[in-house]
């Protein structure tokens, strides 16, 4: 009987030796709607505090994700409020916090508010006169990054250094926002626009808010094709000193190997290597680890 069983087994793996599928390579459009903003401390140009306007601000445009500059967390000058968090409560979406320095009794830095909560998050401290910070939220399909760069040349030039050195490392979309208190003629821009993609247009300016003069807020993204759809800056004058820019995009995502398999499977038997039958449904694949199974007579490796 063990005889007639191991036989069975290897002839079963001879024969399904020609009919192997990896699975790679397959996309599906992901559209996500993306917006900076620095918000100064939610003082709008009329010097009046007031969070509720902000988060009003974010409502209305409703982005999947918002990289917010010039945040307050528990400084006396802002009421002892932790600012992100109740603009996330307001708004209904993850909060995220990365602060740059100390001040005012608390701390003071940039935020990234998400409808997605984040699988992993980086801080990363940058150079500056007044020190800075970056950003990074990972996400289920692309990366999320905001700064606020320093007001000298250098440190925005080295910052720039430290974010591409991140950037690189992911293998998924890296997307970047912040204000980066320079001109699209700028030696950063220029540099930037070596490596990035720059998503916003830049022919639309959004500081200072009332009458704006000059582009120093911008949206990109590394090394990759993204169709833009819109790019909008809002006439948002009184809510803060710069006005929003915010971009609808569209790219492609990996569609995940387990997913492509359930397309293919609707209760159809898995298999080992070796014969052995591990079960005909979604519970029974999602136990299975990477490496290779056998599903309707066809081999899948999971990556």
């Amino acid at each position: 009987m063990k005889k007639v069983d191991k036989f069975f087994r290897t002839i079963l793996s001879l024969l399904l030796v020609c009919s192997f599928f990896e699975v790679k390579g397959q996309t599906t459009k992901m559209n996500l709607k993306i917006m900076t903003y620095n918000v100064r401390h939610c003082v709008g140009e009329d010097n009046v505090l007031n969070l509720d306007r902000t988060a009003s601000v974010i409502t209305k445009f409703s982005p999947d994700v918002i990289a917010l500059q010039e945040l307050d967390s528990m400084c006396t000058r802002s009421g002892n409020v932790y600012q992100l968090s109740k603009l996330g409560d307001e708004t209904g979406m993850y909060a995220t916090f990365s602060a740059a320095i100390s001040y005012g009794g608390g701390r003071y830095g940039v935020g990234i508010l998400s409808k997605e909560k984040p699988i992993s998050v980086k801080r990363i401290a940058l150079p500056g006169a007044e020190a800075r910070t970056f950003l990074i939220c990972e996400f289920k399909n692309y990366v999320f990054a905001c700064t606020h760069l320093a007001l000298e040349e250098v440190n925005r030039l080295s910052s720039f250094n430290i974010i591409l050195g991140e950037a690189v490392k992911w293998n998924k979309k890296f997307f970047i926002a912040g204000d980066w208190n320079d001109t699209p003629t700028s030696s950063l821009i220029t540099e930037v626009k070596r490596s990035f993609i720059l998503l916003n247009n830049t022919a639309m300016n959004t500081y200072p808010s009332v009458e704006p003069t000059e582009c120093i807020d911008y949206l990109a993204s590394y090394a990759s094709s993204v169709i833009v759809k819109n790019s909008l800056v809002p006439p948002e004058v009184v809510t803060s000193d710069h006005r929003p820019s915010l971009v609808d995009i569209q790219f492609d995502v990996m569609l995940d190997g387990m997913k492509q398999i359930k397309r293919k499977m609707d209760k159809k038997n898995i298999y080992d290597l070796n014969g052995n039958f591990l079960g005909n449904t979604e519970e029974d694949l999602q136990r299975q680890n990477r490496g290779i199974i056998i599903v309707d007579r066809k081999k899948f490796l999971m990556k």
